[in-house]
């Protein structure tokens, strides 16, 4: 079941996140989230940061503005579409963020760790990350080459093991604990014909999470997956167009902003006895997804 998102506070100083009143209504306190350090707990230290990857458009941008709706500070990364990435910079900054950008092209995996650590330097700290971007390609199995396979791989897993990596080290070493939170699909639960490294890199994204949830939750840091479905980006203004017609049980595509919500939940304190789950955003696409097959 989805948690109720009517009153999201990041951190003790923060106010409320409104699912139904897009923005959100803003933050008590000055607006700011405050990280509270596991060492010294009741004393806030600086500025909660979150890092966005993919975060000029689609789920990505509304994630970041949720986030800096909540009191967050926010880095992004942007791929092809620079004045995406500006306006969504100003749109954090009118939410009451500091935004930080970057370029970030996820076939270099390796970069990947080092924006991080540039967007960390810029903002201060991190303590929610958000791998959100993602790459896919459809064709037939038995035409697919190791080239157009290892591509998906390498951006929607490889970098998101490196960018986590590189995240959680921080998080350790800053010793206040923080959340990692792995934008999946439907495709971390049921196949993909004719996507094959797609969903294979989302089953493998959802099993990271939960491996990662084992191994960092001794230190405070709380790793879990949202698996979107249908998601229309019309309304937001986005890349994407939303479908005509949706034939999943709630009778529309989701919103974009609705899986921010979300994800905005996970990133908070009312989330901090979860982690290793995969929520999904779907509208019930998985209740029906057999009857398709």
């Amino acid at each position: 079941m989805t948690p109720d998102t009517s009153s999201l506070a990041v951190r003790p100083s923060c106010g409320s996140y409104s699912l139904a009143g897009w923005p959100a209504t803003g933050v008590a306190g000055g607006g700011r989230a405050a990280v509270w350090a596991a060492s010294g707990a009741g004393s806030e230290r600086d500025v909660a940061v979150a890092i966005v990857t993919g975060g000029n458009s689609g789920i990505g941008r509304a994630t970041a503005v949720a986030l800096a709706n909540s009191g967050f500070d926010v880095g992004i990364t942007w791929h092809r579409d620079e004045d995406r990435a500006q306006s969504a910079a100003r749109e954090i900054e009118q939410a009451g963020g500091r935004p930080a950008i970057r370029h970030l092209d996820l076939h270099a995996v390796h970069e990947g760790a080092q924006v991080l650590d540039e967007l960390c330097e810029e903002l201060g700290a991190i303590n929610v990350l958000v791998n959100n971007a993602g790459h896919g390609t459809s064709k037939p199995f038995l035409e697919m080459t190791l080239g157009e396979w290892q591509g998906v791989i390498d951006v929607n897993l490889t970098a998101s093991f490196l960018t986590s990596q590189a995240a959680a080290r921080r998080m350790v070493e800053q010793q206040s604990g923080g959340a990692i939170i792995n934008v999946t699909s439907v495709h971390e639960h049921i196949p993909l014909s004719g996507a094959a490294p797609y969903t294979a890199s989302k089953h493998g994204l959802g099993g990271l999470t939960k491996s990662l949830a084992l191994e960092l939750g001794s230190y405070g840091i709380r790793v879990n997956s949202v698996a979107p479905g249908q998601i229309a980006t019309r309304m937001t203004g986005q890349e994407d167009e939303s479908p005509s017609e949706s034939q999943v049980p709630l009778g529309r595509a989701g919103d974009a902003r609705e899986v921010g919500a979300l994800i905005a939940w996970l990133a908070s304190d009312q989330a901090s006895y979860v982690t290793g789950v995969s929520y999904v955003v779907d509208g019930g696409l998985l209740l029906i997804a057999g009857e398709h097959q």
